[in-house]
């Protein structure tokens, strides 16, 4: 194959668009079909991942390695080819390439590749998570998702936000639910085999019991009572034993803290943060979210439902308000509603599709049903927590000014049968410099999941981590 310079070659998205036409470039990929012409060339199609379409390769039978190479071509295999981008006179696509050469990198044998032309369930492609990235589902899901990660960054980055990296690794419980992966150096099979019941965590790591983060929420609360606005973004875990389409293990998590912010505050800018995410994947992913309206949601609605949530106000409505709805609908709920009670899935998406048919922000809730961190009001009964919840997910933020008053932070500790003391660096915070101040917590694969239609959250995670799975 001829050298060509970088700048020569083109992704199969750019090649697809007539501005291409006339040139001579490379386009590599791996092979979804070919046919071949009577007329004595063949038709390939191939994907590299770059869009939701694929390009026509045109391959002459003057090629020197067309008999044996060319016409044993099939799917899953990669190529380069090289050759014109010229206008193209088959339905469906501007243009196609006119190759003068075509070389195979890796051959993909038919009788055991598993990505064959019949369709194949979403559950039966996380058994392939290896290869489900090259369908055109997973290879959207890749790439909204992709848009959403970086539309997170610009917000936070045009806001004046730092990006801080808080520990993977913690010795506290951010909840206090106590559903966490523990982290050991330990020899677990001499445990075991020697029935030892006492651990000495002296010979530990880290000399104490440690666990992998369900959340950077506390750490990030230090930087905020410094530098004023942060956020983090990475990965967090939850043992939670829970094999539903909602929940994952292994999860990516958006948690930005503002000093000086209250509940009003918070919302706004979660309100604002949600509307940006899905008005960068409509603009930035047209031609994958037009697959998702019309392949993956059954109601085709999907664009429809997010150009209303950019185009209209949030309803903000107190739990109080929320539950006397619930209470008097005529709706028949699984989970019984009262005042006191966390909301399920089921009351969450009846107050966003049926009462309001709109997002919906629920905020000042029973304070025995949240964190010991979050800001009690006079009323003694409930807290200043405030969740998002959207159309066909339920929540998909979840936050709260925080508790900066010190003895009543430390009464909420003691109620929760937390260790005051294992919190010392956090009430630090009260004691030193205190400031009102909020924050929350967006799931990544939950907005994911809102954004797609996607209708389970193992589909829009590269490699699901759930209860019995850590393969790949």
């Amino acid at each position: 194959m001829s050298k060509l310079s970088e700048m020569s070659k083109l992704s199969v998205k750019d090649a697809r668009d007539e501005s291409s036409i006339g040139k001579t470039t490379l386009i590599q990929g791996w092979v979804r079909t070919r046919r071949d012409s009577k007329a004595g060339f063949s038709f390939i199609e191939i994907n590299d991942g770059s869009s939701q379409g694929n390009i026509q390769i045109v391959a002459p039978a003057e090629l020197e390695n067309y008999e044996s190479e060319v016409k044993a071509l099939t799917a899953g295999c990669s190529i380069s080819a090289e050759g014109e981008i010229v206008e193209s006179g088959g339905r469906g696509q501007k243009t196609e390439m006119q190759a003068s050469q075509v070389v195979v990198h890796g051959w993909a044998d038919p009788e055991t590749y598993p990505l064959q032309k019949k369709r194949h369930s979403f559950e039966k492609l996380r058994e392939w998570a290896h290869l489900r990235p090259r369908t055109n589902t997973f290879g959207a899901v890749a790439r909204v998702r992709n848009g959403i990660c970086n539309s997170i960054h610009q917000f936070y980055q045009e806001r004046g936000f730092l990006y801080v990296h808080t520990p993977v690794i913690t010795a506290s419980d951010c909840e206090g639910a106590g559903e966490m992966f523990q982290v050991t150096t330990m020899n677990l099979d001499e445990i075991a085999k020697n029935a030892i019941e006492n651990l000495n965590y002296k010979f530990d790591f880290f000399d104490r019991p440690s666990y992998l983060t369900v959340s950077g929420q506390l750490s990030a609360e230090t930087y905020a009572c410094a530098l004023g606005k942060v956020y983090t973004f990475g990965p967090t875990f939850r043992a939670e034993n829970s094999n539903t389409s909602r929940h994952l293990a292994e999860f990516w998590m958006i948690e930005p803290e503002m000093a000086f912010y209250d509940l009003s505050d918070n919302m706004d800018l979660a309100e604002a943060f949600i509307k940006r995410i899905v008005a960068d994947s409509l603009s930035q992913c047209g031609e994958d979210m037009e697959f998702f309206n019309d392949r993956i949601d059954e109601s085709h609605t999907l664009l429809e439902v997010l150009n209303s949530l950019v185009e209209n106000e949030f309803v903000r409505l107190p739990y109080t308000e929320a539950i006397e709805i619930l209470e008097k609908s005529d709706q028949k709920f699984e989970f019984p509603v009262q005042w006191g009670v966390d909301l399920q899935s089921e009351h969450e998406r009846f107050l966003t599709e049926t009462h309001f048919k709109n997002p919906v922000i629920l905020f000042d809730y029973p304070k025995r049903i949240k964190p010991f961190y979050m800001y009690c009001n006079d009323d003694d009964k409930t807290v200043r927590a405030m969740d998002v919840l959207v159309p066909n997910v339920g929540e998909i933020i979840g936050g709260s000014q925080r508790e900066h008053r010190l003895d009543v932070l430390e009464s909420r500790m003691k109620d929760q049968g937390l260790d005051v003391g294992d919190y010392w660096w956090y009430t630090d915070l009260r004691r030193f410099g205190t400031v009102p101040h909020a924050g929350f917590g967006l799931g990544l694969e939950r907005a994911v999941q809102f954004v797609t239609s996607m209708g389970n959250i193992r589909d829009v995670i590269a490699f699901p981590r759930t209860p019995g799975n850590a393969e790949f």
